[in-house]
């Protein structure tokens, strides 16, 4: 088997990351992040046409009848229409929304739900996704210290901060909309990255008791290609679901789809680069 030198290029992978990791927080630092209405507070809406829905039309006649801010999106089907308002409106206000839509549409339009978040709901929402993530932190930190070692835990959290924030930089530099599905994804994003690298680090200390007398560097190289076509095929075969998703799933799961798109990517990266390069900083052995 050849063996791949990939902690050769470990300076410049860890430059890449720098870089990448100082653009991203100078993105939230600077923009922040395009908060959906989960964490905003507003009101969603969900009608029906009984023939196809003119987007554009539709939020040419919220602008107008002094809806300032609608967000107008296909809900499924192309005659379901879900419209997203910034501000919180009553029942009443929004059988008022429903009329002025069936004043400019020949058909018959249908409210199927109105919905209000409060914003202090969303503020709940905000600090409660962010203890989660700090939550699912700390406890893998646990784990892989209980079952290799305290460094291996260092080295996967360091990956883990990393995807974190890389996905979190992606969202604020695209302004793409930050919602609770997104969140998800950012938790599913840090179970995926860390079976990669616990695979990864499983493969590193087996090496480390059978290559007694091989240097660190080139036990993580043998274990790195050891473990790359495993990695390769998990990830290439997720990333093709997440594809479909993000293509044919529609507007609801496509932040969604796209952040765990990202979230993988840089996650099998990580658990190759950042993760292994931050065992040999810290000067891991086989003693």
């Amino acid at each position: 088997m050849k063996v791949i030198n990939f902690m050769g290029q470990r300076k410049l992978a860890m430059a890449f990351s720098a870089i990448v990791l100082l653009v991203a927080i100078g993105s939230l630092a600077t923009r922040q992040l395009n908060w959906g209405l989960d964490f905003t507070g507003g009101t969603l809406v969900e009608v029906h046409y009984s023939e196809t829905a003119d987007l554009n039309a539709i939020r040419g006649t919220l602008d107008g009848g002094g809806y300032e801010g609608a967000v107008v999106v296909s809900f499924g089907t192309d005659r379901d229409v879900l419209i997203r308002l910034p501000q919180g409106y009553s029942d009443a206000e929004g059988t008022a929304m429903l009329q002025l839509l069936q004043s400019s549409f020949d058909g018959n339009v249908e409210l199927r739900r109105i919905e209000f978040v409060g914003p202090q709901v969303g503020d709940e929402l905000r600090e409660q996704g962010g203890l989660a993530m700090l939550l699912a932190l700390g406890l893998v930190m646990l784990y892989i210290a209980f079952r290799f070692q305290f460094k291996f835990a260092i080295g996967a959290v360091i990956a883990l901060i990393h995807d974190v924030i890389v996905v979190l930089g992606f969202f604020s530099i695209t302004e793409m909309e930050f919602d609770l599905t997104v969140l998800a994804a950012l938790l599913a994003v840090i179970g995926y990255s860390l079976n990669d690298t616990i695979v990864v680090s499983d493969r590193i200390r087996e090496n480390f008791r059978k290559l007694r007398k091989t240097e660190p560097v080139d036990v993580i190289n043998i274990s790195l290609t050891e473990t790359l076509g495993r990695t390769l095929v998990t990830s290439l075969t997720t990333m093709l679901v997440l594809v479909a998703l993000a293509l044919f799933g529609g507007e609801m799961i496509n932040a969604f789809a796209i952040a765990l798109l990202v979230g993988v990517f840089i996650g099998t990266y990580s658990s190759i680069y950042v993760a292994a390069n931050a065992l040999l900083m810290m000067g891991v052995s086989k003693e």
